[in-house]
């Protein structure tokens, strides 16, 4: 076990290394970076002082290694819109976007494998056609145009929730739902097809043959081998979520960090640009790393 939590360990370091290049020499893919990041209408000496004062004209190696020293010591940098330092940016907009995420998951995950049930026990009846209809609306509506119709049905028309804004439950609900929908329409449909590949295993048989009850078999015996793919699928779905929501929280005027990274890219701030992609990198590699030991614990078969 230890040494494959220490294979896994050198594996994400080295994404993270290559991560880290890629985000780097990004900057410098536009040519100039601080043509680039300064205003429209900047004189040259304006430029020219900009570059010198970020280290622009300093070989690309010594630049690299000044921001690899800098991050590895928790400096991502100063915000060139807001003058202050990103991680304090990005701090601030984690408590949102985490509230916005866990929620999103969390009915996804619990509708998502109740649908995926009913459609897997009573297969081919009326329930897993109404089941497998919910499921495939949740992927066929994008996530932009639930969210305007949620806006436009319960909004505008009934006056039920607030459009937009966040700090009560009431201003989550809508967010959530259009986020989660497609997640839950996923997880349906691999509860469903799993399950259905693991009630006609030979072990299940066995169970049956020995007098068990037809719940015990499927709790105890069919789900949880049925939900190891859900775990792995969980967890990237977690990540991408934690990444930032772009759609959804620019929509609902959430907010997150999928919003600040919107607007840093219109701002021209690289620095919180490049902080807010490497964060939602590690934590995507952090999520996989986590999901890897957990597959590990949920299926012994599988040999380290």
């Amino acid at each position: 076990m230890l040494r494959y939590i220490l294979s896994r360990l050198g594996q994400s370091v080295l994404v993270m290394f290559g991560v880290s290049v890629l985000i780097f020499y990004s900057l410098h893919l536009t040519g100039d970076p601080a043509a680039v990041m300064m205003p429209p209408g900047s004189s040259q000496a304006e430029i020219d002082h900009f570059r010198q004062a970020m280290g622009f004209d300093r070989p690309l190696l010594w630049q690299y290694g000044h921001y690899l020293n800098a991050v590895l010591h928790g400096d991502l940098g100063q915000s060139l819109r807001y003058d202050q330092p990103v991680t304090e940016l990005i701090a601030q907009r984690v408590p949102a976007t985490l509230l916005l995420a866990v929620t999103a998951l969390a009915w996804s995950t619990v509708v998502g494998l109740l649908l995926g049930l009913v459609s897997a026990i009573w297969r081919n009846s009326f329930w897993d056609l109404l089941a497998r209809l919910l499921a495939f609306s949740g992927q066929a509506i994008p996530v932009f145009w639930l969210g305007l119709l949620m806006i436009l049905l319960f909004s505008l028309q009934l006056r039920w929730l607030p459009s937009s804004g966040y700090g009560s439950a009431s201003q989550l609900v809508m967010p959530a739902v259009s986020l989660g929908a497609y997640y839950m329409s996923a997880i349906a449909r691999l509860v469903r097809a799993s399950l259905i590949d693991v009630l006609h295993l030979d072990y299940i048989r066995t169970a049956q043959a020995r007098g068990l009850s037809p719940w015990r078999i499927l709790i105890r015996h069919g789900l949880r081998n049925a939900l190891i793919p859900v775990v792995t699928v969980q967890g990237m779905y977690f990540a991408s979520l934690l990444g930032g929501a772009l759609v959804t929280e620019i929509i609902f005027a959430w907010p997150g960090i999928g919003r600040l990274a919107v607007q840093a890219i219109q701002n021209r701030d690289f620095p919180l640009v490049q902080a807010i992609v490497l964060l939602a990198a590690l934590v995507f590699v952090m999520v996989n790393l986590l999901i890897d030991l957990l597959y590990v614990v949920l299926n012994p078969r599988i040999r380290l």
